[in-house]
């Protein structure tokens, strides 16, 4: 933990150089740094790093001075940034970069050099899978979370009512955010036909979770598809439904094989309620068989039903991804559906593999960071977590651009070669800076 944590010439998503403090874990400044300083901050950190210590009146004002010489960005005070303004990055060739701490294992501030870094609002990935009991669906959560530049995850439904406390408490000592969404199913994931008996979903139950937990729990998590309800077909999401209009909260619904079929899962959607794995490759999915949408697709859209790419294992083809950009069918969020052997043997690997996968699509580096910040945040009904701003408690993601061939798999096994990829370097919470 440090007292101040200074970055140095990082990219602001509007593709703007500046210099970010942060005090205590606030975000205390962001400085235009082609500007100038009245205050080298280089300097006064080696000068920190010297006496080993930091007085925090002096700092205060050192802080107060910066803040007040430069913080103007193009004509707007920080205050004044917009949330879509700090998610806007253009892509561009980038030079090598460099992170280093002073050499004192008791220095109280760490200074990033960020000579080709990107910074943005800490990524969330939608999709996880953070329980690290379950077989095959589970892992570590920093190891999904931090460690890969992920500051905030939502567990899609590895946990049910009868073991959501366990989850919770586990959250609660780890470094990465962590929500979630409860699975209908009382098992959880401690199977993986959770609905293929009606009476494991226990909707008081269920609704006592919500209620409990009322923080945590973010939505409702129904896997509808042939292996996960065996012969129930529609029944589980009708009860899904059910559980819904009870706690107020919206769905992510798993989509694959069917029964029941795509058309009538879709026509169960409302506003708010989450397709996940839109873009599988598997029969039942969301084009014809001439590679049109389906009219469902374009209704449920228009009562607002939310697209999540939740690649997974099984669930991303580039068939489909092309399809879907073709005709203007973008992913809202992007996600990976990640758990411990799709992480360690891909083809996922991580949040930002899969977000590079949409670089090879075409996408843009701005859609592409918006769709792991802004629209999650916005989802989420939580905007800090989207935004840079201060004031805030840190959340930060720092992260390249490589300019360099990478093999690309999508779940069918369809290998692509994209020319460039995104890479986390960094991870900041509060007051916590983590090297991925």
């Amino acid at each position: 933990m440090y007292e101040r944590i200074v970055l140095r010439h990082v990219r602001l998503v509007t593709d703007q150089l500046v210099d970010l403090t942060i005090d205590q874990g606030i975000i205390t400044s962001i400085v235009d740094a082609n500007l100038g300083h009245d205050a080298n901050l280089a300097s006064e950190v080696n000068e920190v790093n010297e006496v080993n210590e930091v007085n925090d009146a002096n700092l205060a004002n050192e802080v107060n001075e910066v803040h007040t010489a430069n913080l103007v960005l193009e004509g707007k005070s920080t205050h004044e940034v917009s949330e879509k303004e700090v998610t806007e990055l253009d892509i561009a060739p980038l030079p090598s970069q460099e992170i280093y701490e002073d050499e004192r294992k008791d220095s109280k501030v760490k200074v990033v050099q960020g000579a080709g870094l990107y910074v943005s609002s800490g990524w969330i990935d939608m999709h996880v899978h953070a329980f690290s009991d379950l077989h095959p669906y589970g892992d570590e959560i920093d190891e999904i979370g931090v460690w890969q530049g992920v500051t905030t995850i939502i567990d899609a439904g590895s946990c049910g009512a009868d073991r959501i406390a366990e989850l919770y408490h586990r959250a609660g000592h780890a470094r990465t955010n962590v929500l979630a969404f409860l699975n209908i199913s009382k098992l959880g994931l401690t199977r993986i036909d959770e609905l293929t008996n009606m009476e494991w979903i226990d909707l008081n139950r269920a609704a006592e979770a919500v209620q409990h937990y009322a923080e945590f729990i973010v939505g409702l998590k129904a896997r509808i598809s042939a292996s996960v309800v065996g012969s129930n077909g529609i029944e589980p999401l009708i009860k899904a439904k059910e559980l819904s209009h009870m706690t107020g909260l919206p769905l992510m619904v798993h989509i694959g094989s069917g029964p029941p079929v795509i058309e009538e899962v879709l026509n169960y959607l409302d506003y708010r309620d989450i397709v996940t794995h839109y873009l599988n490759g598997k029969a039942n999915n969301l084009f014809d068989t001439e590679g049109e949408p389906l009219p469902e697709l374009g209704a449920a859209l228009k009562r607002g039903v939310h697209l999540d790419v939740g690649h997974g294992t099984a669930s991303f083809s580039f068939e489909a991804a092309e399809l879907a950009r073709l005709h203007g069918i973008r992913p809202r969020t992007i996600s990976t559906d990640i758990y411990r052997g799709n992480r360690l043997q891909g083809p996922v690997y991580s949040l930002a593999h899969v977000m590079s996968k949409f670089l090879y699509l075409g996408y843009s580096l701005s859609d592409i960071i918006d769709a792991v910040t802004i629209h999650a945040a916005q989802w989420l009904h939580r905007p800090e977590l989207g935004r840079i701003q201060v004031g805030d408690s840190a959340n930060l993601t720092l992260f390249e651009v490589k300019e360099e061939e990478i093999l690309l798999t999508d779940s069918e096994g369809v290998n692509r070669i994209g020319t460039s990829y995104i890479q986390a370097k960094g991870a900041i919470i509060h007051d916590t800076f983590i090297e991925c």
